[in-house]
């Protein structure tokens, strides 16, 4: 489904609002150098820093600067099940390709917890996600047999299952 090389994308910030204009540039410099996708507002893109409508704004706009050329993985990863459900939402609205989710940091879910928190998460749209498995982060490991039993039960998705980095 993807492949190559897919940075992170900074969030750039000029006298303590977006610069929208770096943004744009970055994008641009990251197609030019070869990258085969995009991932704005991961952690690198300080997602948990940003209000809601910065984050809403970012990946609209890399979304609109790649303009189809690469795809746009857009950081959508939250803690809060409802929270991630309205960001993958929103980066579908916009025309991002897939969707990043994180596990649950702080809440520490147990593998059940955090099967439920992916699935609600896949089921509240159309595109793939990627789980991003960051234990040094979440203080969680996606055991491989929790990841099995989501793959089986999600077995009629299979064309946009999830990719685990």
């Amino acid at each position: 489904m993807f492949k190559g090389s897919f940075p992170a994308l900074i969030t750039p910030f000029k006298n303590g609002e977006l610069d929208l204009d770096t943004l744009k540039k970055l994008v641009e410099w990251h197609i030019g150098e070869g990258s085969h996708g995009l991932v704005p507002v991961g952690t690198t893109g300080e997602s948990p820093t940003l209000t809601h409508r910065e984050h809403e704004i970012v990946i609209e706009e890399v979304v609109k600067a790649a303009a189809g050329r690469v795809p746009v993985i857009a950081g959508a990863g939250s803690n809060n099940t409802l929270e991630g459900i309205g960001l993958i939402q929103h980066a579908e609205k916009v025309g991002a390709d897939a969707a990043l989710v994180v596990t649950p940091y702080y809440n520490k879910p147990t593998q059940a917890g955090m099967v439920a928190h992916f699935t609600a998460l896949h089921d509240c749209c159309t595109l793939p996600i990627v789980i991003y498995n960051i234990p040094g982060r979440s203080v969680l490991i996606c055991s491989p047999t929790q990841w099995a039993s989501w793959r089986n039960c999600r077995a009629s998705s299979a064309s946009r299952m999830p990719l685990a980095i």
